[in-house]
C-alpha cells in the first residue's frame, strides 16, 4: 500500500498548498481525490500482486478472435493493416505483454523498442502519481512561449545529465521524426550563418524565403544512406530509403544517397574485406559532396544511424563513422546521428555512437523511443539565434522528461548498462549456437548489447519464423529484407534469453524437419 499512501499524501499536500477557497471547487477536488484513492488502491494491488509471469502462456493463435474482431471494427474508421494485435496494458507486466485474448508473450520488441523498463514498472507509477507529474500532464505547457517554472530542473538534472560529451544544447520534440526534421533545420541555419559570416539576414533574404525562393530559401542538401530510415515527415522522409510504402506518392528533394557498408559477419573474421567495403562507401560519400557542390546544392549535413534499424539492423565499424565525421568536417558540413532506436542504453552504452571512439561528439544527436520524449542534442554552434525558428505549440511534452528522470535513475542505480552488455553477450552467444545448428536457415547474427538481429534465408521464411515464435509465446520484430530484430527492455535477463532461445530452437527444428533443410 506504499504507493497509494504516497499518492494520497502528495495530493493532500497539493490541495493544501493551493489554499482552495471556493466551496464548489473544493467539493469537486474532494470528489477527484476519492476517485484517485480508488485508482491508487487498484494500482497498488496491481503492483503488489501482479509479479512478472514466469513464462509465456498461450490461449489462441495471434492475432486471436478478439483481436481480429476489434481490428475489423476499427477498420470502419481507419486502415488497420499495420496492427499486429490489441494489447491489454493493465495485465502486461515487466518483460511480458498480454493481448486482449489472454495470450501472455515474452516481449522482445517492446512497443517498437520504446519501453526502457518494461510494462507497468513501479517506479514509473510512483513518478506518474507525484503532484509535479500530474500538474505537467494536466497543464500541458506551450513550452516555447510559456515554460513551467521547473523547466530548468528538467533540462539540467535530466536531459543534460545524459547529453553526449561536448553537447550543451537540448531541445524536446514530440517524436523521433520531429527530432530529425528540426535537427535538419538547426543544421541549415548554422550552415547559412557561416556563409553569411555571422551577419544578420537581409530584407531580401527574409522576404524571398516566404515565397520559397532564393536567396532566402537556399538550395542545400542532406546526405543519407541507402536502407536508412529517419522518419515520415517530408524532410526526414527525403533521407529515408528503406521501404516503398514510406515514400510512394510523396514529392521529395533529389538529395545525395550513398551506399551504407554491407559487412560480412562475424566482423572479427572479415576485417580486411570489410575495410575495403567501408573505404569504397567513404569514397562515394566524398564524391557526392563534390557532385552536389558543383550542382549548386552543397551538402549542409550528413544523417546516419549508428545501426540501421528499419533497414535491416546493418552495422558499420568505428572506422566508417570516424571517416564520415572527417568528411563532414573537411567540407564544412555537419554530422547528425539518429539515435532514436539505439539511444538510452540499448547497446550497452547510453549512446551507441560511444562505441565508435569519434574524435569529437557529433553536431546533432536525435533521440526518442526509450528516452520517452523526442528531441535532439546539439553543439553550441548550432543553437538558434532567433525566436520561433525551432518552434511548435508544445515543443514535445515535458511530463515525459519527468518520467525519463525515473528511467535514468534506475539505469544508474541498477547498473543497467553493464547488465545489458552482459545479457547481450549471453543472448548473442545463444543465437550463434542456433546459427551453427541451422546454417541453412540463419546467418549473420549481430548486435551491440541486446540490440540484436539475424537473417533468415528468405523473406518468406523470416515471416514464418516470426509468426511461429509469436504463437509459441515470444513477440519479436522484422526489418530489412529478411532480418529478425530483437529489442528487449533494459531489464531483460538471462532467464528471459533462455526462454526465447528454447522457443526459437523448437521453431527452427520444426522448420528444418518439415522442409528437409
Amino acid at each position: 500500500m506504499a504507493l497509494r499512501t504516497h499518492v494520497l499524501r502528495s495530493w493532500e499536500g497539493l490541495l493544501k498548498s493551493r489554499h482552495i477557497q471556493q466551496v464548489s471547487l473544493a467539493q469537486r477536488l474532494h470528489q477527484g481525490v476519492n476517485l484517485l484513492q480508488q485508482h491508487a488502491q487498484s494500482v497498488d494491488e496491481h503492483v503488489a500482486t501482479s509479479e512478472e509471469p514466469v513464462g509465456p502462456y498461450m490461449k489462441t493463435y495471434v492475432p486471436g478472435p478478439r483481436s481480429n474482431a476489434m481490428k475489423n471494427k476499427l477498420a470502419n474508421a481507419q486502415n488497420t493493416d499495420s496492427i499486429h494485435f490489441f494489447v491489454d496494458y493493465d495485465k502486461s507486466k515487466g518483460n511480458y505483454v498480454v493481448d486482449v485474448d489472454g495470450n501472455v508473450m515474452l516481449d522482445l520488441f517492446t512497443q517498437i523498442s520504446s519501453l526502457p523498463l518494461g510494462y507497468n514498472h513501479h517506479k514509473m507509477f510512483e513518478t506518474l502519481m507525484t503532484p509535479k507529474t500530474m500538474t505537467a500532464f494536466v497543464n500541458r505547457a506551450a513550452t516555447g512561449s510559456y515554460p513551467p517554472a521547473d523547466i530548468l530542473d528538467n533540462f539540467v538534472d535530466v536531459l543534460l545529465s545524459v547529453a553526449p560529451r561536448g553537447m550543451t544544447g537540448a531541445q524536446t520534440m514530440g517524436c523521433g521524426t520531429c527530432a530529425i526534421e528540426n535537427g535538419q533545420k538547426v543544421i541549415c541555419m548554422a550552415y547559412q550563418r557561416k556563409l553569411r559570416g555571422g551577419r544578420e539576414p537581409t530584407e531580401e533574404e527574409k522576404s524571398s524565403s516566404v515565397l520559397n525562393q532564393a536567396p532566402g530559401s537556399p538550395k542545400l542538401s542532406f546526405l543519407s544512406f541507402n536502407n536508412a530510415f529517419h522518419g515520415r515527415s517530408m524532410g526526414a522522409l527525403a533521407m529515408s530509403h528503406a521501404k516503398w510504402f514510406h515514400k510512394l506518392d510523396f514529392p521529395v528533394p533529389d538529395w545525395p544517397v550513398a551506399e551504407f557498408p554491407r559487412l560480412k559477419y562475424p566482423l572479427e573474421e572479415n576485417v580486411q574485406e570489410n575495410r575495403k567495403e567501408e573505404l569504397k562507401c567513404l569514397e562515394q560519400v566524398e564524391d557526392l559532396f563534390h557532385k552536389y557542390a558543383q550542382r549548386g546544392e552543397p551538402v549542409a549535413g550528413i544523417c546516419v544511424e549508428p545501426i540501421q534499424a528499419e533497414g535491416g539492423d546493418n552495422h558499420a565499424t568505428p572506422y566508417f563513422f570516424q571517416g564520415v565525421q572527417r568528411i563532414a568536417k573537411e567540407n564544412g558540413s555537419y554530422l547528425m546521428l539518429d539515435e532514436v532506436q539505439t539511444g538510452c542504453g540499448a547497446t550497452g552504452k547510453f549512446w551507441a555512437h560511444q562505441h565508435f571512439d569519434l574524435e569529437e561528439s557529433p553536431d546533432v544527436v536525435a533521440f526518442s523511443k526509450k528516452m520517452l520524449s523526442g528531441g535532439f542534442f546539439y553543439k553550441d554552434e548550432l543553437k538558434p539565434r532567433e525566436g520561433y525558428r525551432i518552434y511548435n505549440t508544445w515543443m514535445g511534452d515535458l511530463s515525459r522528461v519527468v518520467m525519463l528522470e525515473a528511467v535514468i535513475k534506475e539505469i544508474k542505480e541498477q547498473d543497467l548498462l553493464d547488465h545489458v552488455t552482459d545479457v547481450g553477450r549471453y543472448l548473442q552467444n545463444g543465437l550463434l549456437t542456433l546459427q551453427n545448428r541451422y546454417p541453412n536457415i540463419l546467418s549473420n547474427v549481430r548486435g551491440l548489447g541486446t540490440f540484436c538481429a539475424m537473417d533468415a534465408s528468405s523473406v518468406q521464411l523470416r515471416d514464418k519464423i516470426v509468426t511461429e515464435v509469436k504463437n509459441k509465446g515470444v513477440n519479436t520484430g522484422a526489418c530489412g529484407s529478411a532480418s529478425i530484430r530483437l529489442r528487449p527492455t533494459l531489464l531483460f535477463q538471462r532467464k528471459h534469453a533462455d526462454i526465447y532461445l528454447n522457443i526459437f530452437d523448437s521453431v527452427l527444428a520444426d522448420i528444418q524437419s518439415t522442409k528437409g533443410i
